[in-house]
């Protein structure tokens, strides 16, 4: 074991001499390849001093209007400050619509950071940015997903901070979201399969809700697991039934993984919720939106590392269904859709969650970041929406060790450029993987092994306490 510790250090140099290169082909003698030892060298110096345990990601797919929810302008013409009215919050200083009065109340354990700043106009290479918080290549709306683009935050933390068997690190629920083609960032790219989500993609608020891939079909015992290729065989079966499941698709190569998954109790009482009081459940909202956030408490709960919950699979816009691109689009103007369903909803599960963590004790360990690929154009247009606006937008983040009734950056009079402290997609995934313990600055090894950080951004250090 020395042997193979001093060559993998020796090795990690920012040059090799013919004699290093001779070294490390020698450990393949050892049972040591080239990608372990860089693994190996890379994890070693990947830790840091941990503030949160765990991190729920809250994408808000589609773009809210950030003048219509965090970042209010009182002041501004009508066509910039819109129908809803600034209002003081439980926190000093920071004002909401008045269409989010439940959050309002929790302002007071929120850190709003009001100058996210980008140049994606489309939605799927700003819906990449906000889910790796790495830049795309290209501002095309047909970007999609391929091995050389960056693994989702959550396939990063899989890597370098796995759960304890037979829980996993990374759970994704209950969508794919896509704009005509499914956004890229949302499985482990390049890392490989193992590392992509669990995903579930059924309605946690379906009285039926349960997971197939965590049930044992019968006349299979758990004995019988053992045969590999019996579990070959499950796993073939599931994977033909769950077709769009990232964990079906990783479960052919990483069976043990299945095992552990197929027969936990911990997972399957996590994802169980009629364990909740009913009251509690209401509390949450009986919407899709809602029930996810109550999952994600209780996978956090039961040891997931990282979550992530869309708010819905498409942008939306033209109704009651659908995400945050309120364009104001063929006939469905904004603030009707806005008032009716997506501010009732956020209001309703987003406190319930904030609240619930604490109760629990749970909020200092869990970092709940909610945010959107960009905000609204300050003016409103000629069919009564808001248009992309990527320049300047608010994300809130709550836990997980940030500041209480703390509102990071500010932006102009109108909502369209930050005035002080600009944050990019960047900063924010830096300063998440830091709350979880995790040097920003680590690197991660593509196909051709070359070297990437997990991160280009910088800590935003004022946001903790």
């Amino acid at each position: 074991m020395a042997q193979r510790s001093f060559a993998c250090a020796d090795f990690h140099r920012s040059r090799y001499t013919r004699r290093d290169l001779l070294r490390v082909g020698t450990l393949g003698l050892v049972g040591l390849s080239l990608p372990q030892c860089l693994r190996a060298e890379t994890n070693k110096r990947a830790k840091r001093s941990a503030r949160a345990q765990a991190v729920i990601f809250l994408h808000q797919w589609g773009g809210p209007s950030h003048l219509d929810t965090l970042d209010p302008k009182p002041n501004a013409p009508a066509e910039v400050r819109g129908e809803f009215r600034a209002v003081p919050t439980k926190a000093l200083g920071i004002l909401f619509t008045d269409r989010l009065p439940r959050l309002g109340q929790v302002a007071d354990r929120l850190t709003v950071i009001r100058t996210m700043s980008h140049a994606m106009k489309n939605h799927n290479p700003a819906g990449y940015y906000s889910l790796t918080g790495h830049a795309p290549p290209t501002d095309d709306i047909r970007l999609q997903d391929s091995p050389e683009l960056f693994p989702a935050y959550g396939s990063v933390v899989d890597y370098f901070l796995p759960s304890r068997p037979g829980i996993p690190t990374f759970v994704a629920l209950p969508h794919i979201i896509a704009d005509g083609t499914a956004t890229p960032g949302q499985h482990a790219s390049f890392l490989g399969r193992k590392h992509d989500p669990f995903f579930v993609g059924q309605d946690p608020n379906s009285p039926d809700f349960h997971l197939p891939e965590l049930s044992l079909p019968a006349g299979l015992t758990l004995d019988r697991l053992e045969d590999r290729r019996q579990v070959l065989q499950l796993i073939d079966q599931q994977r033909r039934l769950l077709d769009y499941s990232a964990t079906a698709k990783g479960l052919d190569e990483y069976y043990q993984r299945a095992i552990a998954l197929l027969t936990s109790p911990t997972v399957r009482e996590a994802f169980d919720l009629s364990k909740e009081p009913a009251s509690l459940r209401d509390r949450y909202g009986r919407t899709t939106y809602g029930q996810s956030c109550l999952l994600a408490r209780r996978l956090v709960e039961a040891g997931v590392r990282f979550v992530n919950v869309y708010f819905a699979p498409n942008i939306g816009g033209q109704g009651n269904t659908g995400g945050w691109d309120t364009h104001g689009f063929n006939g469905h103007p904004m603030y009707p859709i806005l008032k009716n369903y997506l501010l009732p909803i956020t209001d309703q599960a987003l406190p319930t969650l904030i609240e619930d963590l604490e109760a629990r004790g749970l909020l200092d360990t869990t970092l709940v970041v909610w945010a959107g690929e960009f905000g609204r154009t300050p003016r409103i247009n000629n069919i009564a929406g808001r248009d992309h606006w990527p320049q300047c937008y608010s994300v809130i983040l709550a836990g997980g060790g940030v500041k209480r009734g703390f509102a990071y950056g500010a932006s102009d009079r109108y909502g369209a450029w930050p005035t002080a402290n600009p944050v990019k997609p960047d900063d924010l995934a830096a300063t998440m993987f830091a709350a979880l313990g995790l040097d920003p600055h680590a690197e991660v090894y593509d196909r051709l092994n070359r070297p990437l950080p997990i991160s280009a951004g910088q800590v935003l250090e004022e946001v903790f306490a």
